[in-house]
């Protein structure tokens, strides 16, 4: 199938369909007038990148994990990949640490806020100037 039809089929941009080739995680064959050319595989393949995008992994990651779908069987492969998530694993903790540490952050920020604003809600009575 050529490249709208893919973008069609996997609701995916041909924009960003030439960006996963340029990355190494798609491939095409190219007729004589050098237009794409995918597989119906392509249609699955697409659908795993946008999921490890979803998932928040980088083109760099995903090139990294896609080998072991590519080859299934392939030991060495399976322990690269396995190393590539576990990094990613780590890197999403860490990220998540730091976002509840700035939550917490944020959180003393909005008590001493709501302490204020319930201060100077119970504050004396303004008076009122005679007309």
């Amino acid at each position: 199938m050529r490249i709208g039809e893919l973008s069609k089929r996997s609701g995916v941009s041909p924009r960003s369909l030439r960006y996963y080739e340029e990355q190494g995680l798609l491939t095409s064959s190219r007729s004589e007038a050098g237009q794409r050319h995918y597989s119906d595989a392509a249609v699955q393949r697409v659908s795993l990148i946008r999921q490890l995008f979803d998932a928040g992994m980088s083109s760099r990651v995903i090139a990294t994990v896609l080998p072991c779908v590519d080859v299934p069987d392939d030991l060495g492969v399976a322990e690269e990949t396995f190393t590539a998530m576990m990094r990613e694993r780590d890197r999403i903790d860490a990220a998540i640490a730091h976002l509840i540490e700035t939550r917490e952050a944020l959180d003393v920020l909005i008590r001493a806020n709501s302490r204020h604003r319930a201060e100077l809600s119970t504050g004396p009575a303004p008076v009122a100037q005679p007309s």
